[in-house]
C-alpha cells in the first residue's frame, strides 16, 4: 500500500511538473519547500532517515518526471534495449592496484582494473602492476589506448568497432525529458557547488520564514594534523576525544563537516574559539565558515544531486549523451561559460567531498563518449592556465585536483593532436608555466631560484606532465596546420629553455671557504624534468625533414641570441708546433661558467638528427655556423666538470660538487653531458684537428704547460696539472671513441643499450633491477634492457635468500672499454679492477685493449684525424718523456694509461684503414709520425714506449705497452705488406721472449710461495679447529670423535649383555648411560670448565615462549584463571595443545656468574639507549645472547646426566615379582598413605576403590614402604649456583607461559618445567617430520644442547620444589590412567595429551620416594621398572585415545591375518563392547594401520624424551631415513622396551587391562565424545604448515581488491593483510578496526595475533608485498615476501610492479622460522641492524 501511495505522490508530482508552464520553476519551488525539511532543519535524524525521505519526496518524483512513468517500469523497458557501453570507465581509488601492458598500452599511463586485466589477453604479457593514486579510470575499451587487445572478454562486444559514439537509443520524448530534467538539476548542482553566500540564497530558493538555525562548519586543510584538529575541537566545541576523532576523520574524508548546530550568536563564538585555539599550534588558523541550516541543506542535496546522476547516466548512454549536452552547452548569458567550465574553474574553492563527485560525474559522462570527450578537452584547454594557477596556490593533493584530469585528455593521441591543431596546446602549457615561473626570472632574463617555495615549484613541475602527455605518440602524416602550430610551440619551448641557457653561473671561490651555499636542487629539478620533453621534441622534428630543418634553424638563431659567459678580452694568436689557432681567451677557472646550457645541447641533438636522416645537405649555407662558437659552452662545462674533479673548486662546497654528479648521473646524462661530447664531437668533425687540440688545451688551462713554457715547483700545482692532464687525455679518448649514437655511427639503439648492459656488467654481476636503475629510462620508462639481456648475459637463480644475478658472456667480454664515458670514478676502478683479475684467472696478460669501435659515418669521419695530427703527437711524446724521466711529482700511472689507451685507439684505426683499403689511399699515418717525430733526440712516441716498459713504477701498465709495441709491428708489416720475416720477428720478439720467460719463472715462483704459505695457513687452522672441538665438545657431541671418549661404567656381570641390550631405554634389558666428561668454554671469560652437579653452575642462552605452532584449535586459547574452564590446566593439557610453553636455545654456555654480570650490565647500558625497548623488553629479563644476538630471555642450568650402576641380575629378579598389577598395588598404597594427598577430600572413598585395588591386584595387599624395597638411593646433590639457576629458569618458563607475575612458590611452577620439556620435544618432533629428517642425528648442534639441558632441568626440577606438591600432582595426574584414584575433576582418557603426560609421571614418581626423615630417591633398578610400567599404561590408553576418536579405519589389502591384526581386532571388538559403537567391516589390519600411524608421534617424543633423560644411544635404525615406516616403529618400539606388536600389551596385562578398558570406556565424557556431542583430535594430529599462497601475486591482489572491511561501510583505501597461520584476511593500519587488547588500543593485526598465535603473528601485506613478522604490541619487523619476479628479486610495496610468482623454497624457509620458533629471534636480529630513530607503532597494525 505505503509503496504504490509513493509510486502515485511522484507520479502526480511530476505530472504537475510536466504541465506547469514554466517547469523550472515548479521544481525549483518544490525542491525551496522539501531541501530544507529533509536536511540539517531538525537537530538530530539519523543518515538513514535522511536517506529515505530523500528517496521518497525528492529523487522518486525525479525519476517519475524523468521516465514519465513508474522508474522500475522505465528502466524495464531501457534494458530490454540492451545499450552497455564498451568502455569499462571504473574509477580508481586510492590504493587500487592497475595493471598496464608493457608490450601493448600505447603508452604506461593506460591502465586495466583488477577485473578488466582478469578477463584480458595481457595477462600472459609482459605487464606491471602498480598502485593507483586515486582518480585515473580503466581503459580497457578504449581501442587509442592499446596497440592490440584494447577490450577484455566482459567489454568485447563481439567485433571491436571503432570507439564511435553510439546512436541515440531514447525515444525523443524522453530524451526531451532528460534534456529537460538534466538541465533545472545541473544548473542547481553548480550554483549551490559554487555558491559562497553562506547566511543566503538565491532568490528563487528563498523561504518564505527564515529561522535561526545555523552550522559551524570545519574543513579541511593541509596544514594541521589530525592531533592539532582534535585538540581544537575538543577546547572549542566541548566534545569528548571519540567524538574529536569522528569528526576529525569526516573532515578529512569529506573535506568539511559540521562541528556545531545553533543560533547564529553560539557558532561565531565557536568559530573564534577554534580559530584561536588552533592559531596557537601553528600560525594558520583552521579555516571554520558559519553557514544558514538551508544554505547546508541545499549544498548536501546538491552533493546527493551529484551521485544520483552517476546512477542516472548508468542507465543508458542516451542519458549520458543528453547530461553531457547540458553541461557542455554555452550559457545564454553571453558572460557565463559553459555548466561543467564554471565547475572546473571553481574546483580549486570546493571542499573534498564536492569535488570527487564533480570529478566521478566527468568521468563517467564526457570522458565515456568521443564527441564530448573532444569537447570537454577543448574547454579545459582554454582554461588550463587559470585551471593551473588555481592549483598552484591550493593546497589539497593533485589526485583530488581538477588538473588531474589532463592525462585523460591529453594522452589520447588524436586529442592531443587536435588540441595542437585547434587550440596550439603546446604554447598553453609553456606559456603557463612561463608565467608561473616569471617571478624567478632574473634581470638578464635568466632563470635564478634563490629562496624558492619548494612546494609550489613541486606542483609546477606537475605541468610538464602534461607537455609529455601531448608529445607522446608522434604523427605519422603531418598536415601544413600541424607544422604550423607545432612551430610555434616549439618557439615557445625555445623561450623557456633561453631562460636557463647559462643560469646559476658559478665562479672560483679563491681564498676563503663559499659562506652560504647556493640553490641548486630547482635548476636540475627542472632539467629532470624537461629530460624526456626535449628527447620527445627531438624524436617528433625526426619525422618530418621540413620540420627538423625549421627546428635546427630556430634552435640555432635562439642560441645566438643568448649573451650570458660573454668573451671579456679580444682573441690572441696561440702558436704549438708550427700551428696557429686565432681565439679569445677565456679562463674557466677565474670567469663564471654555467652548467645549464640547454640550447647548445639541443642543437647539438638536432644536428645528428640531421646528419642521420641526410636532411643536413638542404641546410643552406652550412658555413655560416661557427662551430668554434658552438663548441665554446659545452667544453666550458666539460672543463669545469674536470676541475671539479682535480678538486681545484673546493672551496665551492658541495652544491658544485652534486651539479658535476647529477651532471654525468645517469637520470640527466641524456641531455646534459652525452650532449656536450656530441657538441664536441660535431665541432672536431668540422675543425682544423690541430686547432681543435690546441683549443682544448686552451680551455683546460694546459696551454703553456704542453709548450714547455711553464714550470713549477708547487706540489699542489703539480697535481693540479697531473689531474687535468689525466682528464683532458681522457676527453680525447672519449671524442675519438664513443661512437655509439645513431647518426655519429651505424649504431641501433638496441646496439646501445647491449653496450651499456655488458659494461655495467663488466663491473659486477648485477641483479635485474640495479641495471635497470644504471640505464636511461625513455619517455614510457622503459630501458630497452629486456631485448637485449640474454644476447649479452646469463643468468643465475637466487638461493633461499638474495636475488638473480646476471653474469656477462664471454665472448662478449672483449668490448669492455676501460674508458667507458658512463663510468663513474668508483665505477671505473672496480671495472677495471674485475676485468684484470678475470684476464688474470684465464691465464691472459693484464692488457685492458682498447675495443675496435664501429667507424663513424661519414659526416664526423674526420674525427680520427685527430688521432694523428701534429699536436696529438707532441702532447703524447710530452706525457711519455715525463714518465721516462721518470720525476715522481711530474706524471701519474693514470696519465700514462690513458695516453696509452690513446696510442692503441691510433694503431687500431690505423690498422682497420690498412685492411681496407690499399697503403696509398690511406692518410692516416699515425705509426710513421709515432716513430719518426722527435726520433733524432730519441723521444719518438716509439722510442719513449720501448724506454718506459721496463720502469718498475709502470709494472701493471707493462702488458699494454708490450700489446702496443706488438701493433706497431703489425701495422708496419700491413705497411710493408708483408709478414714479419724470421729474423726479424726473432730480433724484435726476442727481448720480449726473454723478459716473458723471466716474467713467466718469477710467477712460478710466486705461485709455489704462495702454495707453501696456504698450506702452512691450513695446517694452523686445522690444529686451532681441532683445539676448538675439543673444548667445545657440547657443540660438536654428534660429531663420531666425541662419543667414543669416555667408557660407560657398567658392573662386571653386565658387559656381556652390554652389546646385546645396549639399544634399550628403558625397563629392566636398558642399555648403559655413556659418562664423558664435558669441559667446556665459557663465551664471556673464556675459561674451561667441566660440567658437573656439585661444580659452579655453567648455563645456555635461552628463550622461552608461548606458542600455538601445534595447536588444533587455532584461534581459542585457554585462560589460566584458577576457576575457569581451564582450571586443570597446566596439570592436564589438552590434546587441542591450543598453546604451548616452547624453551629453545642458541647452544652457547657461560658462567653463571658470568651470566649475571653481563645481564645487569646489559639492564643499566639499555636504558640510555634510543628505542631499545623495541629491541628487548628488560621488565621480562630480556637480552641479547653475547656471541649470535639471538634474542634470550632466561638460562638453563647445564645438568650432567647421572652416572648409573646398573645390576641385570638384579634387575631380572626384581622383574620376577615387580609385575605390573603388584606395581599398581605398590603406588596406590604408597599414595594412599601420603598425607600431602590424601588429606584432601575429593579422592574417591576408600570403600569403594578397595574392591577395585583388589581385583586389579590379587593377595596380598603390599603396605607403606613396601615401595621402598625394590631399590633405593641418595638423591643427587647439588652445588648452590645450579639449584640457584634451577630456580630462574622455572619461575622465567612459570612466568612467560602462564602469562603470570612471577613466583616460585607457586604449586604450577613445576608443572610448567614438565610441560616446556614435553611441548619442545613436541615441537622438535614436528619439525624433524615436517622436514623428512631421522629421529636422530639430524637436530642442529644448538636445538640438541638445548633439548638436553631442557629435559635435565626439568627433571631435576622436583629437587628445588616441595615434594607434597609434587606427590599431589603425581597422584592427579596417576588418576586419568588408574580411574580408582581419580578425583572428581580428573579428565577422561580423550580430554589430555598422553606425552606431556608420560613426561610428568615419569618427572614426578621420584617423590614418591620422600621419607620424613630421609631424603631417598628410586635406585636405577626402580627407576627402570617405575619408567617400563608408566610408559606401558600410557601407550595402552594413548592406544585406546586413538581408537576412540577415530571413525574411518584405511582399507588395507587382505593378506594372510597376523597374530598382531587377530589381537587388535580382539582389542577393538572389547572396546566396542564397552562404549556400545561398532563400526562394520573393520578388519584387524585395518585397526594395526590406524593405531600405528596414530601412535608414531607418541613414540617418536618418547624416544627424544628418553633420550636425553638416560643418555642411551639409539639403534641405527633411527639415525636414518632409509628404513621403511614399519622397521621405524619397530626400532622406536625396541628401544622403548615395548613389544613390537604393541596390542601385545593387552594380552601381557590382560587381568589389569580389563577392568582398566571398562572404566575407560564408560567415562561419561568418552560417551559424549562418542555421540559426537564434543570435538575430539584425531591421531595423528594435524601437522600445521603456513596457509597455501596462490602461485601468482595477482591473483592475492584480486582477493585484497573483494575485500571488505567487516567493520566499515565507506569504500576508503585499506590495506588488506592476510594471516599466513590461518588465512584470515584483516583491515590493518585501520581506525575502523581497532580494538581493546589489556586496556590499550590495538591494530586488527595485534589483536589477531594475539589469539591465533599467543602474541606472535606472521603476516603478509597484499598491497605492499611485505611480510610484517610480529612478537608483541610493541615488536615487529618487515620481511621480505616470498614472491619474486622473473629475475628473482622480490618488489617491496610493487615499486617495480613486475609479475611475481610464490618461491616455494623461500616460503619454505618462512614456515621454518615460524616452526622453530625463530620470529622473535629474527624481529630482535632485524631491529638490532636497523638504527631505529622513529618508533613504528606495530600495535596500530
Amino acid at each position: 500500500m505505503a509503496a504504490s501511495e509513493k509510486s502515485l505522490d511522484g507520479l502526480e508530482l511530476s505530472k504537475e511538473w510536466q504541465e506547469a508552464a514554466d517547469s523550472r520553476a515548479e521544481l525549483l519551488r518544490y525542491l525551496k519547500e522539501q531541501v530544507p525539511q529533509i536536511f540539517c532543519l531538525k537537530k538530530e535524524s539519523s543518515p538513514q532517515e535522511e536517506e529515505e525521505l530523500m528517496q521518497r519526496r525528492l529523487l522518486h518524483p525525479l525519476e517519475c518526471f524523468l521516465f514519465g512513468e513508474d522508474p522500475q517500469e522505465g528502466l524495464e523497458k531501457l534494458n530490454q534495449g540492451g545499450n552497455s557501453s564498451q568502455l569499462c570507465g571504473r574509477v580508481f581509488k586510492e590504493g587500487e592496484t592497475v595493471y598496464s601492458c608493457r608490450d601493448c598500452a600505447i603508452d604506461p599511463t593506460c591502465v586495466l582494473c583488477m577485473d578488466c586485466f582478469q578477463d584480458s589477453v595481457h595477462k600472459s604479457h609482459r605487464y606491471k602492476m602498480h598502485t593507483s593514486s586515486g582518480g585515473g579510470f580503466c581503459d580497457c575499451g578504449d581501442i587509442e589506448a592499446w596497440k592490440i587487445g584494447p577490450c577484455c572478454s566482459k567489454h568485447d562486444p563481439g567485433a571491436v568497432t571503432a570507439m564511435v559514439t553510439d546512436e541515440c537509443v531514447l525515444e525523443p520524448d524522453l530524451y526531451e525529458r532528460a534534456e529537460k530534467l538534466f538541465r533545472v538539476l545541473l544548473q542547481y548542482v553548480t550554483d549551490f557547488l559554487v555558491w559562497e553566500e553562506n547566511l543566503e540564497l538565491p532568490d528563487e530558493l528563498q523561504p518564505r520564514t527564515k529561522e535561526n538555525a545555523h552550522y559551524c562548519v570545519l574543513y579541511n586543510d593541509e596544514h594541521h594534523s589530525y592531533d592539532h584538529v582534535i585538540y581544537t575541537l575538543q577546547r572549542s566545541v566541548n566534545c569528548d576525544q571519540a567524538e574529536a576523532q569522528t569528526h576529525t576523520a569526516l573532515i578529512d574524508k569529506e573535506g568539511r563537516r559540521a562541528v556545531k548546530r545553533g543560533i547564529l550568536r553560539s557558532c561565531q563564538q565557536a568559530r573564534d574559539l577554534i580559530r584561536s585555539n588552533s592559531e596557537h599550534i601553528s600560525l594558520q588558523p583552521l579555516r571554520v565558515e558559519i553557514l544558514h541550516a538551508a544554505v547546508m541543506a541545499h549544498q548536501t542535496f546538491a552533493l546527493r544531486l551529484g551521485s544520483w546522476f552517476q546512477k542516472i547516466i548508468g542507465y543508458s548512454v542516451g542519458f549520458r549523451q543528453a547530461f553531457c549536452q547540458v553541461a557542455l552547452e554555452p550559457n545564454s548569458d553571453r558572460d557565463q561559460t559553459c555548466l561543467i567550465s564554471r565547475l572546473m574553474l571553481h574546483d580549486a574553492r570546493m571542499y573534498k567531498g564536492a569535488r570527487k563527485i564533480v570529478h566521478e560525474l566527468i568521468f563517467c559522462s564526457m570522458l565515456m563518449e568521443t564527441e564530448f570527450k573532444r569537447l570537454f578537452a577543448i574547454e579545459f584547454t582554454k582554461h588550463y592556465k587559470q585551471l593551473q594557477k588555481d592549483f598552484i596556490n591550493d593546497d589539497h593533493e593533485r589526485s583530488i585536483s581538477i588538473t588531474a584530469l589532463s592525462v585523460q585528455i591529453f594522452t589520447v593521441p588524436t586529442l592531443a593532436r587536435q588540441l595542437i591543431e585547434e587550440g596550439n596546446v603546446i604554447k598553453v602549457i609553456v606559456d603557463t608555466v612561463m608565467e608561473l615561473l616569471c617571478e624567478h626570472l632574473h634581470d638578464n632574463n635568466r632563470f635564478f631560484f634563490l629562496g624558492y617555495n619548494s612546494d609550489k615549484f613541486s606542483r609546477i613541475q606537475v605541468i610538464f606532465h602534461d607537455l609529455r602527455y601531448i608529445l607522446i605518440s608522434k604523427p605519422s602524416m603531418w598536415t601544413e596546420e600541424l607544422r604550423g602550430q607545432f612551430l610555434a610551440g616549439f618557439k615557445v619551448f625555445l623561450g623557456l629553455l633561453k631562460c636557463m641557457q647559462g643560469m646559476e653561473e658559478v665562479k672560483r671561490q679563491l681564498g676563503q671557504h663559499i659562506a652560504v651555499e647556493p640553490e641548486w636542487e630547482a635548476g636540475f629539478t627542472l632539467q629532470i624534468q624537461l629530460r624526456h620533453i626535449l628527447a620527445m621534441f627531438q624524436d617528433w622534428c625526426t619525422s618530418d625533414a621540413e620540420i627538423l630543418l625549421l627546428a635546427f634553424k630556430e634552435c640555432h638563431s635562439f642560441l645566438m641570441q643568448c649573451n650570458n659567459q660573454p668573451f671579456h678580452r679580444e682573441a690572441t694568436d696561440y702558436y704549438m708546433c708550427k700551428h696557429i689557432l686565432h681565439v679569445r681567451p677565456y679562463k674557466v677557472s677565474q670567469e663564471p661558467v654555467s652548467i645549464h646550457l640547454p640550447i647548445s645541447r639541443l642543437l647539438a641533438g638536432l644536428y645528428v638528427l640531421l646528419c642521420g636522416t641526410g636532411t643536413v645537405e638542404h641546410l643552406d649555407n652550412p658555413e655560416c655556423y661557427d662551430f668554434t662558437q658552438l663548441a665554446e659552452l659545452p667544453l666550458r662545462c666539460v672543463v669545469l666538470a674536470a676541475q671539479v674533479s682535480a678538486e681545484m673548486w673546493r672551496r665551492n662546497g658541495l652544491s658544485l660538487v652534486s651539479q658535476v654528479y647529477y651532471y654525468q648521473d645517469v637520470k640527466c646524462r641524456d641531455e646534459m653531458y652525452d650532449k656536450d661530447i656530441l657538441m664536441l664531437q660535431i665541432a672536431a668533425s668540422k675543425m682544423d684537428p690541430n686547432h681543435f687540440l690546441m683549443l682544448i688545451l686552451l680551455r683546460f688551462e694546459l696551454f703553456e704547460y704542453f709548450n714547455g713554457n711553464c714550470s713549477s715547483k708547487d706540489q699542489d700545482e703539480l697535481v693540479q696539472w697531473n689531474r687535468l692532464t689525466e682528464e683532458m687525455l681522457y676527453l680525447l679518448i672519449i671524442i675519438v671513441g664513443e661512437r655509439y649514437i645513431p647518426g655519429v655511427s651505424q649504431v641501433s639503439k638496441e646496439d646501445i643499450t647491449m653496450r651499456e648492459v655488458i659494461h655495467l656488467l663488466c663491473i659486477e654481476p648485477m641483479a635485474h633491477s640495479s641495471l635497470v636503475k644504471g640505464l636511461p629510462e625513455n619517455e614510457s620508462h622503459e630501458t630497452g634492457l629486456e631485448t637485449v639481456i640474454t644476447k649479452v648475459a646469463t643468468f643465475k637463480k637466487p638461493g633461499v635468500s638474495g636475488h638473480g644475478l646476471y653474469e656477462v658472456k664471454k665472448e662478449l667480454q672483449k668490448e669492455f672499454n676501460p674508458f667507458f664515458y658512463h663510468y663513474s670514478r668508483s665505477q671505473h676502478s672496480k671495472a677495471e679492477e674485475s676485468q684484470k683479475k678475470r684476464r688474470a684467472q684465464e691465464g691472459n696478460d693484464k692488457a685492458l685493449r682498447p675495443p675496435v669501435p664501429p667507424p663513424f659515418c661519414p659526416a664526423f669521419s674526420s674525427i680520427v684525424r685527430l688521432l694523428c695530427c701534429d699536436i696529438i703527437i707532441h702532447m703524447l711524446r710530452h706525457v711519455l718523456q715525463r714518465a721516462a724521466e721518470d720525476r715522481p711529482s711530474y706524471w701519474t700511472e693514470a696519465m700514462i694509461q690513458r695516453a696509452l689507451h690513446l696510442i692503441g685507439q691510433a694503431l687500431l684505426e690505423e690498422k682497420t684503414q690498412l685492411e681496407d683499403s690499399t697503403v696509398e689511399e690511406v692518410t692516416f699515418d699515425f705509426s710513421l709520425k709515432a716513430r719518426v717525430v722527435g726520433s733524432e733526440q730519441g723521444k719518438s712516441v716509439f722510442l719513449l714506449l720501448s724506454n718506459i716498459k721496463a720502469l718498475p713504477s709502470l709494472e701493471a701498465q707493462k702488458d699494454m705497452i708490450i700489446w702496443i709495441l706488438q701493433m706497431f709491428e703489425i701495422v708496419k708489416c700491413l705497411r710493408e705488406k708483408s709478414s714479419p720475416t724470421v729474423s726479424m720477428s726473432m730480433e724484435t720478439s726476442r727481448p720480449e721472449e726473454s723478459a716473458q720467460d723471466k716474467e713467466k719463472a718469477e710467477r712460478k715462483r710466486k705461485a709455489e710461495a704462495a702454495k707453501l704459505h696456504r698450506q702452512k695457513i691450513m695446517a694452523q687452522m686445522s690444529a686451532m679447529q681441532k683445539n676448538f672441538i675439543e673444548s667445545n665438545k657440547m657443540l660438536y657431541d654428534n660429531m663420531p670423535e666425541s662419543g667414543t671418549q669416555g667408557e660407560p661404567v657398567t658392573s662386571t656381570e653386565s658387559c656381556a649383555m652390554e652389546q646385546r641390550e645396549l639399544y634399550v631405554a628403558i625397563g629392566p634389558q636398558r642399555g648403559c648411560t655413556p659418562t664423558e666428561r664435558e669441559v667446556l668454554t665459557c663465551i664471556l671469560c673464556q675459561e674451561e670448565q667441566e660440567v658437573a652437579a656439585q661444580a659452579p653452575a655453567m648455563v645456555l642462552t635461552a628463550c622461552v615462549q608461548r606458542s600455538t605452532v601445534l595447536t588444533q584449535c587455532r584461534g581459542k586459547i585457554p585462560t589460566n584463571r584458577a576457576d575457569g574452564p581451564g582450571a586443570l590446566y597446566p596439570l592436564f593439557i589438552p590434546p587441542e595443545l591450543a598453546v604451548g610453553t616452547h624453551t629453545g636455545s642458541c647452544g652457547h654456555v657461560m658462567h653463571a656468574t658470568c651470566w649475571q654480570e653481563y645481564f645487569e650490565a646489559v639492564q643499566n647500558t639499555t636504558r640510555n639507549r634510543l628505542h631499545a625497548e623495541l629491541i628487548i623488553d628488560l621488565e621480562n629479563g630480556e637480552y641479547l645472547c653475547p656471541l649470535c644476538k639471538s634474542l634470550c630471555n632466561t638460562v638453563v642450568p647445564l645438568i650432567p646426566l647421572e652416572p648409573l650402576t646398573f645390576n641385570y641380575e638384579n634387575a631380572e629378579i626384581i622383574g620376577q615379582h615387580l609385575t605390573l598389577p603388584r606395581w599398581i598395588q605398590i603406588l596406590s598404597a604408597r599414595i594412599k598413605g601420603l598425607k600431602s594427598v590424601t588429606q584432601d577430600n575429593d579422592c574417591n572413598t576408600e570403600g569403594s576403590s578397595s574392591t577395585v585395588t583388589t581385583g586389579l591386584c590379587g593377595e596380598g595387599q603390599p603396605d607403606f614402604r613396601s615401595i621402598l624395597s625394590y631399590g633405593v638411593q641418595e638423591p643427587r646433590k647439588f652445588s648452590d649456583s645450579i639449584a640457584e639457576m634451577l630456580v630462574v629458569c622455572a619461575t622465567t618458563v612459570h612466568r612467560v607461559g602462564l602469562k603470570t607475575a612471577p613466583n616460585e612458590s607457586c604449586p604450577r611452577v613445576p608443572l610448567m618445567a614438565w610441560n616446556t620439556c614435553a611441548f619442545t620435544i613436541q615441537a622438535i618432533e614436528n619439525i624433524l617430520q615436517e622436514e623428512g629428517k631421522p629421529l636422530f642425528g639430524s637436530l642442529q648442534n644448538r636445538q640438541l644442547a638445548g633439548l638436553k639441558a631442557i629435559v635435565q632441568f626439568s627433571a631435576s626440577q622436583r629437587l628445588k620444589s616441595s615434594q607434597a606438591i609434587i606427590q599431589r600432582h603425581f597422584a592427579d595426574m596417576l588418576g586419568v590412567l588408574l580411574p580408582v584414584m581419580s578425583r572428581k575433576n580428573t579428565p577422561s582418557l580423550l580430554e589430555v595429551d598422553f606425552f606431556h603426560h608420560l613426561v610428568g609421571l615419569v618427572l614426578s614418581i621420584p617423590s614418591l620416594y620422600q621419607e620424613e626423615a630421609v631424603n631417598l630417591q628410586p635406585s636405577a633398578v626402580s627407576s627402570a621398572y617405575n619408567h617400563l610400567h608408566i610408559l606401558h599404561l600410557v601407550t595402552m590408553a594413548h592406544i585406546l585415545q586413538v581408537l576412540l576418536s577415530s571413525t574411518d579405519f584405511p582399507a588395507v589389502g587382505g593378506g594372510e591375518e597376523t597374530e598382531e591384526a587377530r589381537a587388535a581386532a580382539e582389542l577393538y571388538t572389547t572396546v566396542s563392547q564397552h562404549t556400545g559403537r561398532l563400526i562394520p567391516d573393520v578388519s584387524g589390519c585395518s585397526v594395526v594401520e590406524r593405531v600405528k600411524t596414530g601412535i608414531e608421534p607418541f613414540l617418536r617424543c618418547a624416544a627424544l624424551f628418553f633420550n636425553c633423560l638416560t643418555g642411551v644411544h639409539p639403534p641405527e635404525e633411527l639415525c636414518t631415513t632409509s628404513v621403511t615406516s614399519q622397521g621405524q616403529i619397530e626400532a622406536l618400539c625396541s628401544y622403548l622396551a615395548l613389544p613390537s606388536n604393541v596390542f601385545q600389551l593387552f594380552q601381557e596385562h590382560r587381568d589389569t587391562v580389563t577392568l582398566l578398558l571398562q572404566r575407560w570406556c564408560g567415562s561419561p565424557a568418552v560417551t559424549k565424545a562418542l555421540k559426537g556431542k564434543t570435538q575430539t583430535v584425531r591421531y595423528p594430529r594435524r601437522r600445521n604448515r603456513l596457509i597455501d599462497l596462490p602461485e601468482d601475486y595477482s591473483a592475492l591482489l584480486n582477493q585484497a581488491s573483494h575485500f571488505q572491511c567487516p567493520k566499515s561501510t565507506d569504500d576508503e583505501r585499506k590495506h588488506p593483510t592476510l594471516c599466513l597461520f590461518c588465512g584470515a584476511m584483516l583491515c590493518s593500519q585501520s581506525s575502523c578496526c581497532l580494538s581493546q587488547l589489556d586496556g590499550e588500543d590495538v591494530g586488527a593485526c595485534t589483536a589477531h595475533a594475539a589469539t591465533c598465535g599467543a602474541g606472535v603473528g606472521m603476516f603478509l601485506r597484499i598491497r605492499e608485498c611485505e611480510i610484517v613478522l610480529m612478537a608483541s604490541k610493541t615488536r615487529g619487523s618487515t620481511y621480505p615476501a616470498p614472491y619474486l619476479d622473473d629475475y628473482g628479486e622480490t618488489d617491496p610495496h610493487l615499486g617495480r610492479g613486475n609479475p611475481l610468482h610464490l618461491c616455494p623454497e623461500r616460503y619454505r624457509k618462512l614456515n621454518q622460522l615460524w616452526q622453530q620458533h625463530c620470529i622473535l629471534e629474527e624481529i630482535a636480529r632485524s631491529l638490532e641492524v636497523v638504527n631505529v630513530m622513529f618508533a613504528f607503532e606495530w600495535q596500530m597494525l
